[in-house]
């Protein structure tokens, strides 16, 4: 798979925020065409503004289903991006297949953080 769909309000305000609070890198950038994502690790997320992709597509804001993998640890990651303003749903959670945090984007996409350990 080359890149997953986000729809948002605003391609330029999501962009800064991706890259800015998230930390992620502009990967192309060709006005419509804008993605982002970690350069050299495959995959990528499509920031689609709503205004512009097409007839009857609309903001349905809640779990994307995209997995971020983030080095370290995700308690790192959170205290990392928390200082950055990044509003997360809850602490670092251990789980059965072992720790993650869900952030949410200014547009209410959720997204799952896990280690890459």
């Amino acid at each position: 798979m080359a890149s997953v769909a986000v729809v948002v309000r605003s391609r330029e305000a999501a962009k800064r925020w991706y890259t800015e609070q998230l930390g992620l890198t502009v990967l192309m950038d060709m006005g419509h065409w804008l993605t982002v994502g970690k350069k050299g690790e495959g995959g990528a997320i499509h920031l689609c503004q709503v205004d512009e992709a097409g007839p009857g597509v609309t903001m349905e804001p809640g779990n994307s289903g995209i997995l971020l993998v983030v080095p370290g640890t995700v308690q790192e990651a959170y205290d990392e991006m928390k200082a950055r303003g990044v509003k997360f749903e809850g602490p670092p959670e251990e789980r059965p297949w072992g720790w993650d945090a869900t952030v949410r984007d200014p547009d209410g996409n959720l997204i799952l953080l896990m280690p890459s350990e």
